[in-house]
């Protein structure tokens, strides 16, 4: 089997690159020419991932499958799990896949290319943390599936027990740690808003951050009103705290021990440990490295989003965010579709700061946008900032889907909560 251009992983950029890149080609060239490659069969937009597990969005409404968009944007697209990567001859191999029950269903398959985008994400970075597997992560859509399952369970559990209290730990006061925190104590409100008084439970929700502040990446003033936010839904953070060792129904901490029953890991990234094998070199995190072009040491092989380390400015590397990738994914359309041409690319990849936004619940978000009047940032917050962090979901799905279908998309997942309502309980 042979592509003209693979890409790697059907994150938000590795999609987008897909999408851009079919619908330039057309119906005829597209499927031939571009293939993409992802170990799910559907798509969620990871910065949704801690609504999908507190159980405020529906994986089966919001998941769009890699097949469908295919065929609408002119790729291919194959399911597979990257198991070896031979960037001398440009060869990938793809891991066999099987059956829950260990029946075999696809055999191992070797796929040739002339050019190579490796999308393949980031994972968790647990620091060495001892008791790392008792704890949640929120990696990828199936990740957040399951961490909701059992959240329901904890919860009907609590209903029913003599102490009637549910402890939970989140590590990591990131955009992921807050984020989940406040959509948790909107499901909880929601489940206890439904219960007779009998099954109502106490939540003891505790955010614990090794930094003097949460969101530590983000100005000072969104930092603090994200604080004031999460201290109003009865949420208690804990910065300046490192966390020594997990424990099935604990956390040990430099300040002292907390009762846990579930914990959730979200504190910093780390690329998979088997980008090592692929012969390309790679930073202490597992990220690719690469150049202003985004491109490996070998030709016609690049990389982007959160498996990257592109440069960017004061000795930085481009940040591991949506915006960054939806960027490089129109960078590398650019200069791939000049490849498929036959004509030169001298432009280089200039990461460009539009501003950040955290979501703390239904109707109320913060964040800072850059670019002002003045040439600097402003501060937003509550019902303009929520919007605002909606459309860049909505601005995604444009992006696969087109104007015409995301507005459809878009109604039709708003009277389906008005009907259902907003917590998915099953």
């Amino acid at each position: 089997m042979h592509y003209d251009i693979i890409i790697v992983g059907g994150g938000a950029g590795g999609l987008e690159l897909a999408s851009k890149l079919g619908r330039a080609l057309g119906r005829k060239n597209g499927p031939e020419k571009i293939l993409l490659i992802d170990r799910s069969v559907f798509h969620i937009w990871k910065p949704t991932l801690h609504e999908v597990a507190a159980g405020t969005l529906n994986p089966q409404q919001e998941g769009l499958s890699y097949s469908i968009l295919g065929r609408s944007n002119h790729f291919s697209f194959v399911l597979g799990e990257l198991v070896k990567f031979d960037p001398e001859v440009k060869k990938l191999t793809l891991k066999e896949v099987y059956q829950a029950d260990g029946t075999l269903i696809i055999p191992e398959r070797h796929i040739t290319f002339n050019r190579c985008v490796l999308a393949v994400g980031s994972g968790s970075n647990f620091f060495g943390t001892p008791g790392s597997e008792y704890a949640y992560v929120l990696e990828n859509a199936q990740d957040a599936q399951n961490f909701h399952t059992h959240l329901l369970n904890l919860f009907a559990k609590a209903a029913y027990s003599t102490n009637k209290q549910l402890n939970v730990v989140i590590v990591g006061a990131g955009a992921t740690g807050v984020e989940l925190s406040a959509e948790m104590m909107e499901a909880y409100h929601e489940i206890q808003s439904t219960s007779g008084s009998e099954q109502r439970f106490r939540i003891n929700l505790t955010l614990i951050e090794a930094a003097s502040r949460i969101l530590s990446g983000l100005p000072e003033k969104v930092s603090s009103q994200a604080l004031q936010a999460l201290q109003q839904k009865q949420i208690k953070v804990m910065t300046s705290t490192k966390v020594m060792q997990i424990y099935p129904d604990k956390v040990e901490t430099d300040q002292g021990n907390i009762s846990a029953d579930v914990v959730v890991w979200a504190a910093g990234i780390k690329a998979a440990d088997s980008n090592r094998e692929y012969g390309l070199p790679v930073n202490r995190i597992n990220q690719f490295e690469v150049n202003t072009q985004l491109q490996t040491p070998f030709e016609g092989i690049y990389a982007m989003g959160d498996c990257a380390a592109c440069e960017w400015e004061d000795g930085k590397l481009v940040p591991a965010r949506a915006q960054a990738a939806h960027q490089q994914a129109d960078f590398l359309c650019d200069l791939l579709l000049a490849y498929t041409k036959n004509r030169s690319f001298n432009k280089t990849f200039l990461y460009k700061d539009s501003g950040s936004l955290v979501s703390l619940g239904n109707n109320h978000g913060v964040g800072n946008l850059m670019g002002s009047l003045s040439g600097g940032s402003f501060f937003i917050e509550g019902l303009i900032a929520k919007y605002m962090y909606m459309s860049l979901h909505l601005m995604h799905h444009k992006t696969i889907l087109g104007y015409s279908k995301t507005i459809l998309l878009a109604l039709a997942r708003a009277m389906q909560k008005r009907v259902s309502g907003r917590l998915k309980l099953h």
